[in-house]
């Protein structure tokens, strides 16, 4: 039986359902789509924006110093990098403990009043000589912590720590800190234990994170945080720096005394200590400088090269800020200046392996007049730059981050 009605009902209601099915098809695209496209975009952000963007900080290079710094490609300067750095430097939990008598950091030993060595006249570490938190004593004083963004040749005075050390973990500024956190004669503590004091303390994960991306504290961003505040410790600012740039008057003892210094006939102190073309005071290389005949140290230069020729040889320090940083020498034998002035006077000790650069090794000394060594002496003081050690920017932090 045939019924057109009902059929064209029935067609009429087969293309209403298709037409109301395609537009909840639509509507639940465009809602699942609204959903979805935030995120994507997001994502799609995060893959160009950076997880941290730390502030650049660019050494600024004093007027004839060196333009080649020591920086590493993967530890490139910056400002959050550096106030962490500060922070670490100076926080005695770096022993990872918390005891008051268990506590060492960098600066338990390295005073900026004494350009980062201890000084002669510490209350704990008598002579100047310090000691980690077992007592053992360090093999050799200390080196100041000055203009060492300059130093390609390696640290300590042995120059251990270098490009070419054949351990990847030694090889520049970033790596003595963790050396430091082991070491029997310094903090003598455990790299795992300090890790997780600090990522416990509150504020310095976030500071991590400004630093270096992660909130997940490291001993190695650790060392590379205090490698950068260390490399901002420049002196430029002796009355000598002045002189040269023409802002102050060297006396006539003064001028005298750099004479000697620059000649070979006086002090013959330039081979190893630069002058004006060397601001920094320092070859950064090592030496047998004529202080003994027998050599019985294991840490000497020998030490880290294998040659034989080095027995006995150490880094030549930088000479700035000498009045400040008594005893001399790597075993701290000379307690004054005076002491340094008569030994490379009439002192010398001849050897096999004295540096060539010795040339008064026959006469035992560059042997001045007292009136000589006393302008050689005025010289070396106009070194001294004593907006270094009062600069706020090296000093302690008024606070750390944990503090309320």
């Amino acid at each position: 039986m045939h019924f057109p009605g009902i059929r064209f009902f029935v067609h009429r209601s087969s293309f209403a359902f298709c037409i109301l099915h395609s537009a909840l098809c639509n509507i639940l695209l465009l809602c699942v789509s609204a959903c979805l496209l935030p995120g994507l975009s997001c994502r799609r952000d995060q893959a160009y924006t950076p997880l941290y963007q730390p502030t650049p900080y660019a050494i600024a290079i004093p007027k004839f110093f060196p333009t080649t710094l020591n920086i590493p490609p993967d530890n490139p300067m910056t400002v959050e990098g550096i106030e962490l750095g500060r922070y670490l430097f100076y926080d005695g939990r770096l022993s990872g403990r918390t005891e008051p008598d268990s506590l060492m950091s960098c600066c338990t030993c390295h005073l900026q009043s004494h350009s980062f060595v201890c000084g002669i006249d510490h209350p704990k570490f008598t002579g100047g000589h310090p000691f980690g938190l077992t007592c053992v004593l360090t093999p050799h004083f200390m080196l100041p912590m000055i203009n060492l963004v300059w130093d390609s040749h390696g640290y300590l005075w042995n120059g251990k720590v270098s490009a070419v050390n054949p351990s990847p973990a030694m090889r520049n500024l970033e790596d003595v800190t963790w050396m430091a956190i082991v070491a029997p004669h310094e903090i003598h503590g455990d790299t795992a234990r300090v890790a997780a004091l600090f990522q416990s303390l509150k504020g310095y994960p976030e500071l991590f994170t400004r630093a270096f991306g992660s909130s997940h504290v490291t001993v190695k961003n650790m060392g590379r945080a205090i490698a950068q505040f260390v490399r901002t410790l420049i002196s430029a600012n002796s009355k000598f720096d002045r002189f040269m740039l023409g802002k102050e008057h060297l006396t006539s003892s003064e001028r005298n005394g750099y004479v000697l210094f620059m000649t070979e006939q006086g002090g013959d102190c330039f081979h190893c200590h630069g002058g004006e073309g060397n601001p920094l005071f320092t070859t950064n290389l090592f030496y047998n400088n004529g202080k003994d005949s027998l050599f019985t140290d294991p840490g000497d230069r020998l030490s880290v090269t294998g040659n034989p020729g080095d027995a006995g040889s150490y880094k030549a320090p930088t000479l700035r800020n000498l009045s400040f940083r008594a005893p001399y020498m790597h075993d701290g034998r000379f307690k004054t200046l005076d002491e340094v002035l008569g030994f490379y006077n009439s002192n010398l000790v001849w050897s096999p392996y004295i540096s060539p650069l010795m040339h008064h090794i026959a006469t035992h000394g560059i042997r001045l007049s007292p009136p000589q060594l006393a302008d050689l002496k005025a010289f070396l003081v106009a070194l001294n730059d004593s907006s270094f050690i009062a600069n706020p920017a090296f000093a302690r932090p008024l606070k750390f981050p944990d503090d309320n």
